[in-house]
C-alpha cells in the first residue's frame, strides 16, 4: 500500500478515496482530517513545512476547489514514523493548520539494506468488464485481474563520521495497470439491484494507470562542538493515463473529424463500433508530474538556548497532455496534444530558538519567511484552438482542452512570520501552554491566531488534555489565479465551462471580493490511558468552527437574464458561459469523537497485537455567504452553490468509520485480520435539467419524481494477511484487501434507474467508501541484510 492508503486505514480521522473519472483528480490522491478538506491540514516533513500540490480539483467527492498536499509523492519506505497532531495548530505553525497536523519522520537507521518487491492485482468477477462477454464490444477491458501492480522499494543507511552522523537513502518504483468497472448485468435492471443499462457515457471506468519513481534521502553530520549541519529532500514523477467520458457519433458528431463533405473520418486505432452500430472513443487524459523538494540547515545550542536555521525548497509541476483524442475542428491527423499545465514553488527559510528556562518552564519562538509562486502554462495551439471558420466544430482536444494563453499566469507572494510557545508546570502533574503567532502576507495582509492547551496527570496512567484555538488558512495562490476551460457532462450532455480567477473582469462583475483567510476556531478534550499492561485508550473529542471556507462556486450561465447586465456583458464579451468562482462562500462546523484502543502481548513464542480505530464525526453548514450581484433570484441563490455542491462539502468523511485490526504471531508464521466499517455517504446527481439544484428525477414506472439522491449505505470490507519468515533475512507476505469482493452500492436513485449515470464520474458510482474495484490480491517479498 501506498502511505495514503495506510494511513485511510490506521488513523482513525483521515479519510481518502481514489478517484475515478474525475479529470486531473484521477491523477493525484488528496486526503483529509476531520472532514474538512485536503488544503485545512498542514504537512511537515521532519518538522519542516511540505509544499502543496499545483494542482486544483475541480472534480472528485472530495476536496472540491482545494489544493493539497500529495503524500504519495513521499516514498512510503523512507518513512520511520507518522506523527498527528489533530488539534488546531496554526498559532504554532502557520496557515492550513485547521485540521491538524502530519508529521513524516524519515528513516534514520545505517548499515542495513531493507527492501521490498511485491505484486498486486484486482480479482473482481461480479463488476470486471473482462467477465463480461456480451458486452465486448460496448466497454473497455483488459484482463480478468486487472489494476496490477509491481513495486520495489530500497532502503539503505550510512554511518558519517565517528559522532554519528549518516546518511540514509531510499528508492521506490511502482508500475499498476488501470482497473475497468461497469455493472455487467443489463437483464431486467428495473427490478434487479445488481444490474444497469449499458453505460453509454463512460465505456471506459476505473483508476488510472500509473507509473512512479521516487526517491529520499534523510542526512545529519555533527559538526564542531554542539553544531549539526542536516539535510533530507524527495523526489518523484509520475506518470499516469486515465479515461475520459465517451465520444459517440450518433449523439455529438461535432466531436469527432468529418471531411468537406461532413462524413466521418474513421481512425480505426481509436475510434469503435459497437454491437448495436455506434461508432465511440474515449479521450485518454495523461499526466506527467514531477515533485521535489529539498530542505538543508544547521542546528545547536549556545548557552542553554537550541537553535535550528534551515531552509526548505519544494516544488510540484503537473502537465496534461491529451491522447487517442482529436481536435475535431482541426481533423483526424493529430491524435496527441499537449494541453499544458500549472507548477506551484515554496521557499521557506526558519530560524527557531527554544529553551528549558527552568525544571518548570519551557520557551520556544521563531521567525519565517516564505516565498511561494505559482505558474500556468498553456498547451500548445491545437488543444485549445477551434479552426472551424463556421464555429459548429467543438473546440479544442476533446476530453481536456488545453490551457490557453489567457490562463497563463505568474503569481507571487511572500509571507513573514513569528511565533512564541510556551509551556509551564503548574505542578508535577499540571501542564499549561499556550502559543501565539503572528504573520503578513504580501496579498491580503495581517493575521494573528493563538492557542491555550493544558494537560493535567490524572495518575501515573491516565492523561486528561484540553485545547483551545484559533487558526487560519490563507487562499492559496492556485485558488486566488486558477482560470480554466474545461469539459463536463451534466445529464448526458458535454460542455465547456470557463473558470474564472479571482481578479478576472467577470469575478469583479459578479460581485466576487478578493479571497481572503479562512478563519477557524478549534476545541478539543481528550485523554490517554493505560488500562492494563500492553493496554492504551486513546479518546478525543473535537469541534471546529471554520469561517469564509473557500470554495468552488456553481456554473452561471450568460443567458440568464435574472443576472446583473454587467456580468452578462463580461462573460459575452469575453465568450465564457457557463462561468464560475472561487469565493469565501461557506461557513461550517465540525464535531467529532477519535477512539484508538491498542493492545499488544507477547508470551514466548506468542505475540498477539489488536488495534481499535474509529471516528465519530458531524458537519453542518451553517452559512452561505452570496455575493448581491448573485442574489437576484431563487434561482440565482442556489447556483452559486447548489444542493449538490453542499452534499460534496458533508460527504468530505463519512459519519462513522471504523476499523478492528487483529494480528497473531507464532515463531515464523503470522496472520492478521481487519474489518473496515465505512459509514453512509449520501450524493446528489444533476438532475433531470443537469443543474444539480433540488434535482429531481423521474420514476421508471412514470409515476411522479423523486430526488435524484444516491444513498451509499455503510459497509464493512473485511482484510487477511499473513507472513512467513523464509529466513533470517527474507520474510514472504499473501492477503487480499476486500476479501469479499464488496462494493459501494450504485449511485443511482431509488426506483429511477433510467437515470443511471446522472453524476460527475459517469459511472456506476461515485468514489466513495472503499472504493470500487473490489478484491485485491497481493504477495510481497521483504528482506532485510
Amino acid at each position: 500500500m501506498d502511505l495514503t492508503s495506510i494511513l485511510n486505514y490506521a488513523a482513525p480521522s483521515f479519510n481518502y478515496n481514489k478517484q475515478s473519472g474525475s479529470d486531473g483528480a484521477d491523477h493525484i490522491d488528496l486526503a483529509t482530517l476531520r472532514g474538512l478538506g485536503p488544503d485545512q491540514t498542514l504537512v511537515l516533513v521532519n518538522g519542516k513545512r511540505r509544499h502543496q500540490t499545483a494542482f486544483v480539483a475541480v472534480f472528485g467527492t472530495r476536496g472540491r476547489g482545494n489544493s493539497g498536499t500529495d503524500l504519495n509523492a513521499l516514498p512510503a519506505s523512507a518513512i520511520d514514523r507518522v506523527e498527528i497532531l489533530r488539534d488546531g495548530a496554526s498559532a504554532q505553525y502557520g496557515s492550513d493548520a485547521i485540521a491538524g497536523v502530519m508529521n513524516l519522520i524519515l528513516k534514520k537507521s545505517t548499515k542495513k539494506l531493507t527492501g521490498n518487491i511485491g505484486w498486486g492485482g484486482y480479482s473482481d468477477p461480479k463488476f470486471n468488464t473482462a467477465f463480461a462477454t456480451d458486452l465486448k464490444t460496448q466497454y473497455e477491458s483488459a484482463g480478468k485481474i486487472d489494476g496490477g501492480s509491481t513495486a520495489v522499494n530500497l532502503n539503505y543507511g550510512l554511518p558519517i563520521g565517528k559522532k554519528g552522523g549518516f546518511i540514509n537513502l531510499t528508492l521506490d518504483g511502482l508500475s499498476s495497470g488501470k482497473t475497468f468497472r461497469q455493472a455487467l448485468d443489463t437483464s431486467d435492471y428495473y427490478n434487479n439491484d445488481d444490474a444497469m443499462y449499458i453505460n453509454i457515457y463512460r465505456r471506459g471506468h476505473g483508476d488510472a494507470s500509473l507509473d512512479m519513481i521516487g526517491t529520499a534521502m534523510n542526512m545529519e553530520i555533527p559538526m564542531k562542538g554542539k553544531t549539526s549541519f542536516y539535510s533530507f529532500g524527495t523526489f518523484n514523477h509520475k506518470s499516469s493515463d486515465a479515461f475520459a467520458f465517451t465520444r459517440n457519433w450518433s449523439a455529438r458528431p461535432d466531436r469527432f473529424p468529418t471531411d468537406g463533405s461532413g462524413n466521418l473520418i474513421l481512425v480505426s486505432s481509436i475510434m469503435k463500433t459497437s454491437s448495436d452500430g455506434e461508432i465511440y472513443y474515449s479521450p485518454h487524459i495523461q499526466t506527467k508530474i514531477n515533485d521535489l523538494s529539498f530542505a538543508a540547515g544547521f542546528k545547536g545550542n549556545v548557552k542553554g538556548w537550541n537553535w535550528d536555521l534551515s531552509n526548505t525548497l519544494g516544488r510540484n509541476n503537473f502537465h496534461f497532455y491529451g491522447d487517442k483524442t482529436f481536435n475535431a475542428s482541426k481533423g483526424a491527423n493529430q491524435t496527441h496534444f499537449d494541453d499544458g499545465g500549472f507548477n506551484f514553488l515554496q521557499n521557506t527559510i526558519n530560524l527557531n530558538f527554544s529553551k528549558a528556562i527552568n525544571d518548570k518552564f519551557n520557551f520556544a519562538t521563531g521567525l519565517e519567511a516564505r516565498f511561494e509562486r505559482y505558474k500556468i502554462f498553456a498547451g500548445e495551439e491545437g488543444s485549445y484552438k477551434n479552426y472551424d471558420p463556421t464555429g459548429n466544430k467543438a473546440t479544442g482536444s476533446q476530453g481536456f482542452p488545453g490551457y490557453q494563453p489567457n490562463d497563463e499566469v505568474n503569481a507571487k507572494r511572500t509571507v513573514l512570520g513569528i511565533y512564541a510557545d510556551a509551556e509551564y508546570d503548574v505542578t508535577k502533574a499540571w501542564l499549561i501552554s499556550g502559543a501565539v503567532r503572528l504573520e503578513n502576507y504580501s496579498d491580503f495582509g495581517f493575521t494573528g491566531n493563538f492557542k491555550i492547551a493544558t494537560r493535567l496527570k490524572a495518575s501515573p496512567k491516565l492523561n486528561l488534555r484540553a485545547s483551545v484555538s484559533t487558526g487560519f488558512r490563507a487562499p492559496s495562490l492556485q485558488q486566488i489565479n486558477f482560470s480554466s476551460t474545461f469539459t463536463t457532462v451534466q445529464a448526458g450532455n458535454i460542455a465547456e465551462v470557463k473558470i474564472a480567477p479571482n481578479y478576472s473582469p467577470i469575478t469583479k462583475a459578479a460581485g466576487i471580493p478578493e479571497l481572503k483567510q479562512e478563519e477557524s476556531v478549534n476545541a478539543g478534550l481528550g485523554f490517554a490511558w493505560q488500562a492494563a499492561k500492553g493496554f492504551n485508550i486513546t479518546i478525543d473529542g473535537y469541534l471546529v468552527k471554520v469561517k469564509d471556507r473557500v470554495v468552488l462556486s456553481g456554473q452561471f450561465d450568460g443567458s440568464d437574464p435574472n443576472l446583473d447586465a454587467g456580468l452578462r456583458a463580461q462573460m459575452a464579451a469575453l465568450n465564457a458561459s457557463p462561468a464560475q468562482f472561487f469565493a469565501n462562500a461557506v461557513n461550517t462546523t465540525n464535531k467529532g469523537l477519535d477512539i484508538v484502543l491498542d493492545y499488544t502481548k507477547r508470551w514466548g513464542h506468542h505475540r498477539v497485537k489488536g488495534l481499535f480505530a474509529g471516528n465519530f464525526q458531524s458537519m453542518k453548514i451553517d452559512k452561505i455567504n452570496i455575493p448581491s450581484k448573485l442574489s437576484g433570484s431563487t434561482f440565482l441563490k442556489q447556483t452559486f452553490l447548489s444542493d449538490r455542491e453542499q452534499k460534496f462539502i458533508l460527504a468530505s468523511a463519512p459519519n462513522t468509520k471504523f476499523a478492528f485490526n487483529f494480528e497473531y504471531g507464532r515463531k515464523k508464521i503470522s496472520i492478521g485480520t481487519r474489518f473496515t466499517y465505512f459509514g453512509k455517504v449520501v450524493l446528489l446527481g444533476y438532475g433531470q435539467d443537469g443543474l444539480g439544484i433540488n434535482p429531481t428525477v423521474p420514476l421508471d414506472n412514470g409515476s411522479g419524481d423523486v430526488p435524484d439522491q444516491y444513498n451509499y449505505t455503510g459497509k464493512v470490507v473485511s482484510d487477511l494477511y499473513g507472513s512467513y519468515q523464509l529466513s533470517k533475512k527474507f520474510t514472504l507476505y499473501l492477503g487480499a484487501d476486500n476479501l469479499f469482493n464488496v462494493h459501494p452500492d450504485f449511485g443511482v436513485a431509488k426506483g429511477a434507474k433510467d437515470w443511471a449515470y446522472n453524476n460527475e464520474t459517469g459511472g456506476p458510482w461515485d468514489a466513495v467508501q472503499m472504493g470500487v474495484n473490489g478484491r485485491r490480491l497481493f504477495a510481497r517479498v521483504a528482506f532485510s541484510f
